[in-house]
C-alpha cells in the first residue's frame, strides 16, 4: 500500500508543477509520521524518502534515535523550554512565530555552535485556534531577527483553515507565496514555502510550494483517537 500511496502523490505533485509551469522544479514531500511506527518508516525510506516530519517532541525521539541517518522537520507548536531538544535532534523547524522561541533558540544555538533552520509559521487565515504570526507582524519581525545571528530563517509556513477543502485553501496558500515575494531580500530569499497536506497538497504545489507534509495519503488514516 505505501508503495502505491507514494507512487501517486509524486504522480500528482509533478502533474500539479506541470499545470502551473513548474516543470522541472523539486517539490520536497515531508512524510508525516505521527502514529506511524519504526516499521513503515523502515518501508518509507527503503522507498527513497529521507525527510519525516513530526509534531510531537515525545513522540519524535525514540524515532530520532532509530532513525538518525533521516532528515527529521519539527512541524508542531514549539514550547519555548523545548528549543533545547528540538534543535538537537531536527534538521529544521517549521513553526517559528514568536520572539521567546527566537531567543531561546539562539541560546541554545551557541551552546551548540549551529544555526537554527527555522521557517517562519503564519496564521493567514486568522484563526483563532492556530498559531503563527499574523500578515502585519512579519515585517517587524524579520526586522528583529537581525539581532540573532543564530537564527536562519529559510521560508514561510501556513496551514489552511480546518475542514476548508482544497479550493478554499488556494487563497491562503497564494497569500503566503505573495508574502514570500514581497519581503525576500539579499541575505533573507525565503527559498522555501512549507504548505499543503494531504487534503490540499495539489492546490498548495500549483501555489508555489516547495514543501509538503503528508502523512495519511501516504501511511492511511491514522487510528481514532
Amino acid at each position: 500500500m505505501l508503495e502505491d500511496n507514494l507512487r501517486t502523490v509524486r504522480r500528482e505533485i509533478a502533474a500539479a508543477l506541470e499545470r502551473a509551469g513548474r516543470a522541472g522544479e523539486e517539490v520536497r514531500l515531508v512524510a508525516v509520521t505521527k502514529t506511524v511506527g519504526p516499521g513503515e518508516i523502515t518501508a518509507a525510506a527503503a522507498l527513497g524518502l529521507r525527510d519525516f516530519g513530526e509534531n510531537r517532541l515525545q513522540e519524535a525521539v525514540p524515532k530520532l534515535r532509530l532513525f538518525p541517518g533521516l532528515r527529521w522537520h519539527f512541524i508542531g507548536h514549539l514550547q519555548s523550554n523545548k528549543a533545547k531538544d528540538v534543535l538537537a535532534g531536527f534538521t529544521l523547524i517549521h513553526s517559528l512565530d514568536r520572539l521567546s522561541l527566537v531567543r531561546a533558540l539562539q541560546r541554545r544555538a551557541e551552546q551548540l555552535d549551529r544555526e537554527a533552520r527555522c521557517l517562519l509559521q503564519l496564521n493567514i487565515s486568522g484563526e483563532e485556534s492556530k498559531f503563527g504570526l499574523s500578515e502585519a507582524e512579519l515585517p517587524d519581525f524579520l526586522d528583529v531577527l537581525n539581532d540573532y545571528p543564530r537564527i536562519r530563517v529559510e521560508g514561510l509556513m501556513t496551514m489552511a483553515p480546518w475542514g476548508e477543502d482544497s479550493a478554499g485553501a488556494r487563497p491562503i496558500f497564494r497569500r503566503l507565496r505573495e508574502l514570500q515575494q514581497q519581503h525576500r531580500r539579499p541575505g533573507l530569499e525565503l527559498a522555501e514555502l512549507s504548505m499543503g497536506m494531504t487534503g490540499d497538497y495539489i492546490v498548495a504545489v500549483e501555489e508555489g510550494a516547495t514543501i509538503v507534509r503528508i502523512g495519511s495519503a501516504l501511511f492511511g488514516p491514522r487510528p481514532a483517537a
